[in-house]
């Protein structure tokens, strides 16, 4: 039987019922989904599981109500249709969500992007293993191939005979535009760039602060890279010869990664790059697998830090903005590490220095995603602050020290008010 369909055809191999698992990112089969959401209404319901989506489609606006959105992680259309409360959002920690998946779907079916087929017949998932590797030969597939998917190494091949169907669809990749690393931004990547020494495993996001500690590590040697997000900065680094993974104890000389997400440049890296392992999240992300690496450096973002140190890196003034993802899996990964160090970094101030970002406790309704008992350091423009294994009034003192100073007293004020202060 011949596996190449058209669009409509493709569209006759997702049962009614059924759950859709669609990869994250670039994952995501553009012109399937957009036929799909064209003819909502030929199906009596549908579940579709996602995380990072890259367009808004009628589907997450409930447009029918047995039209189900299920996201594990939301970007900017699934934030607004949360708010809107039309779409369900899953709690998770990014390690666990095949297996969360697993068990929430009834019918499930994978609809994905991928490289075009090999000699061996192959597809690659290209810029993804995350979650969608997982389901690989054990769910129906289906796949819209792109010639300008890169075909990547690792546990992310799906094989001609596992397939129901493809069709060929070529479209460039969606991109991540470029983020300005502002001066705030290189304030703080430099208390960073001081305690990463050489020979050390990073896992590293992207954004100013992310880029900014990149551009400050051309003089290291020998640093491996374990991350479920593989960007540009990465690239770079490893093209001026400063990543080796000489050091690394687990996959010595690769890169590790579960998705890649940045420039044209940045795929065309990855693309049949050796070097360059895409694992499944559930092992890339598992906290005793990134335990395995001596030395190994966790850099994260937050949006508040209270005086016990909790981190709320998913929502915004109690507002949901994203969900989890692998902030928790990493944290917890370097505590059990040898010499682990993880980083939390956090401008010290909100809404044109009108709100301290650290705080006596959370926002209202505020979501913690790094627990008191997980967080190393936490990093601001004023300074670096330790946290592990320091009590709660050192723990209050040494944030209230690299608070804005504005807000100094007012902290201090609050701490002795709570009893935090000895």
């Amino acid at each position: 039987m011949l596996k190449e369909k058209t669009t409509d055809e493709i569209l006759s191999l997702i049962p009614d019922g059924s759950d859709i698992i669609i990869p994250l990112g670039n994952g995501e089969p553009d012109a399937i989904l957009s036929k799909l959401d064209e003819s909502l209404e030929s199906y009596n319901s549908l579940r579709i599981h996602q995380i990072l989506e890259l367009k808004d489609r009628k589907y997450m606006h409930k447009v029918y109500s047995n039209i189900e959105y299920h996201s594990y992680f939301m970007n900017g259309y699934a934030r607004s249709a949360y708010r809107d409360r039309t779409i369900e959002l899953v709690p998770n920690h990014f390690h666990q969500v095949p297996k969360i998946i697993d068990k929430r779907v009834k019918k499930p079916i994978m609809v994905c992007q991928s490289s075009p087929m090999d000699e061996n017949g192959y597809f690659s998932l290209g810029t993804t293993a995350d979650y969608a590797s997982y389901f690989i030969g054990k769910v129906p597939i289906i796949i819209q191939v792109n010639e300008y998917m890169p075909r990547t190494y690792g546990t992310n091949k799906i094989h001609i005979s596992e397939i129901l169907g493809y069709i060929k669809h070529d479209q460039p990749l969606f991109e991540i535009p470029s983020v300005e690393v502002k001066e705030i931004d290189m304030t703080i990547a430099g208390y960073i760039a001081e305690h990463i020494s050489n020979g050390s495993t990073m896992q590293v996001g992207i954004g100013g602060i992310p880029n900014a500690v990149i551009s400050l590590l051309k003089n290291h040697k020998d640093l491996g890279i374990h991350t479920e997000m593989l960007t540009d900065g990465i690239a770079e680094l490893y093209e001026n010869g400063v990543i080796t993974g000489k050091k690394k104890k687990t996959h010595p000389e690769k890169i590790v990664a579960t998705f890649v997400l940045g420039s044209k440049k940045l795929y065309d890296f990855v693309d049949q790059n050796p070097v360059l392992e895409m694992l499944p999240v559930e092992y890339v992300n598992n906290p005793i697998n990134i335990a395995k690496e001596d030395n190994i450096v966790a850099i994260n973002a937050t949006t508040e830090v209270d005086f016990y140190g909790q981190c709320a890196s998913e929502t915004i003034a109690g507002k949901y903005y994203s969900s989890s993802g692998g902030q928790a899996d990493f944290g917890t990964g370097v505590q059990l590490s040898e010499n682990g160090k993880g980083f939390i970094c956090l401008y010290s101030t909100a809404k044109n220095d009108e709100i301290s970002r650290i705080r006596p406790t959370l926002a209202p309704a505020s979501v913690v995603t790094t627990s008191k008992n997980d967080v190393d350091y936490i990093v601001t423009e004023y300074g670096i602050a330790q946290l592990k294994n320091k009590s709660i009034s050192e723990r209050t003192k040494s944030l209230i020290s690299i608070a804005h100073p504005k807000f100094r007293d007012e902290l201090l004020f609050e701490a002795k008010k709570m009893g935090f202060m000895i």
